[in-house]
């Protein structure tokens, strides 16, 4: 049970490929949010997909189309008795979906959790530091919860789909990450600007993926203003894993996708305005930089040193 939000999906992909590694034959079945569920579903070892939508709902309670949703969804939970329910979110809203499932029920301790109160609902708790990495503590709590240890760095294990995007250029691309879901953690325009002219000057193109209404009129403004870049048409979850999977590295602000980039093991730097990257940083086995914090805006310079390490 790791429902939201992309980031935190992401962080828990390393702990089916644990399980496998330790039970080979184990069948994985994953609940997770709607909007999210094409991301344990590149993972190869992930069965079935239990998808919730808490979000849509909440907006539609007195609706009866809600319920029957809501119906459906608990239907599928209980279609199958499982040997171990594991909540890695440790949210109130998590732990009640969990309970819908058929099977000992485990969680973090109310020490550990990010919600106390959602331990009250686990029949079995682990207390996991706080201070560990969070792709660490889901790894912690899923090897406590099912009796082995943790060893090695994470295993995200998916690869990119395939696809092809005419639009693309021929020669090398960097994939610029610009959209998160606060203002306060956007990197200056005026730095992406520089940066791609740089990278440009380099041999490498700029292309900007975005989501929303106003994430496309930035990429389409900073597009412009950087020679050659490339303002990507909008696009899914498999096709942006498509498109991290082929660039030659990634630069991102605070959001899921830089998450997703090193997940997919690009050449990642993560560039952090607003918040600490200690507890929630990109966190791989492949090339990945974390740059920046609460009031610590990165330099052009300092991203591009560690770009051309990546490069090169």
């Amino acid at each position: 049970m790791k429902t939201s939000s992309l980031g935190d999906v992401i962080h828990n992909l390393p702990v089916v490929s644990d399980i496998r590694r330790h039970f080979p034959d184990a069948a994985v079945d994953w609940c997770v949010e709607e909007s999210f569920a094409a991301i344990p579903r590149l993972h190869p070892a992930v069965g079935e997909i239990v998808p919730v939508a808490i979000r849509r709902w909440r907006k539609k309670l007195f609706q009866a189309q809600t319920w029957r949703e809501f119906g459906a969804f608990g239907r599928q939970m209980q279609a199958h008795r499982y040997d171990a329910v594991i909540d890695t979110q440790g949210l109130l809203k998590s732990a009640w979906l969990a309970r819908r499932a058929r099977g000992p029920l485990s969680g973090y301790a109310a020490d550990s959790a990010r919600e106390p109160v959602a331990a009250r609902f686990y029949e079995r708790h682990f207390s996991v530091p706080t201070t560990e990495h969070a792709v660490v503590r889901n790894r912690l709590l899923v090897a406590a919860a099912l009796g082995y240890s943790i060893d090695g760095g994470p295993d995200y294990g998916i690869a990119p789909p395939a696809a092809q995007f005419d639009w693309l250029p021929e020669r090398p691309f960097v994939v610029f990450l610009t959209a998160t879901s606060r203002d306060d953690k956007l990197w200056p325009e005026t730095h992406w600007i520089e940066l791609g002219r740089q990278l440009g000057a380099l041999g490498y193109t700029a292309v900007l993926p975005a989501g929303s209404a106003p994430e496309r009129e930035r990429a389409a403004r900073l597009a412009v203003s950087i020679p050659g870049a490339i303002a990507a048409p909008p696009m899914n979850i498999p096709q942006l894993a498509a498109l991290l999977g082929s660039a030659r590295a990634a630069v991102g602000v605070d959001t899921g996708l830089s998450h997703l980039a090193v997940a997919l093991k690009t050449p990642t730097v993560a560039l952090y305005t607003a918040t600490d990257p200690g507890l929630t940083g990109v966190l791989g086995s492949g090339f990945f930089r974390n740059l920046g914090g609460k009031a610590q805006i990165p330099t052009v310079s300092a991203v591009l040193d560690e770009l051309q390490a990546a490069l090169s």
